[in-house]
């Protein structure tokens, strides 16, 4: 059984996969995933932004490639506005991972190539999320993750 996290409970879709692993339903991929520790938080924070933020499924991609100075990436969760463009992206650790500078500016490379206006990171623990203002290259951080409705305000 995996950990309880500080999110609310979701009623995980869960199977055992042809190789004997357990596996859990992704809404936004539609397909059943390994279920690792950080696939757990990730799967939480999905149905935390579109249960109880108002994200649109359809605005959300998981694992999005991204190209930095030559090297593909995959973020954890983007969030596209209405308009199609990435306005926040969402870093997941598993809950055993500190959320430390190093993930920070992890997701802060991520963000040269996409230039969202939000970061997320969490560990389903410990969650941190702020704007980022590009021009004054200021990094803002607020005390909870902001509805969807916020995001398309700016």
């Amino acid at each position: 059984m995996m950990r309880q996290l500080n999110l609310p409970v979701i009623e995980a879709r869960l199977q055992e996969g042809s190789n004997g692993r357990d596996e859990i339903f992704d809404p936004v991929r539609k397909k059943f995933v390994a279920l690792t520790p950080e696939e757990w938080v990730r799967q939480h924070v999905i149905h935390y932004l579109s249960g109880h933020l108002g994200y649109p499924l359809s605005l959300v991609a998981v694992e999005a490639p991204l190209t930095y100075h030559t090297r593909k990436k995959r973020s954890d969760i983007v969030v596209f506005s209405r308009t199609g463009k990435p306005v926040m992206i969402v870093e997941c650790k598993a809950p055993d991972v500190a959320i430390t500078q190093s993930v920070f500016e992890q997701a802060a490379m991520y963000n040269m190539g996409f230039r969202v206006r939000y970061l997320v990171l969490t560990n389903g623990l410990v969650h941190h999320a702020c704007r980022i203002d590009h021009e004054a290259k200021a990094c803002i951080f607020l005390p909870q993750i902001p509805p969807f409705a916020e995001l398309e305000q700016i």
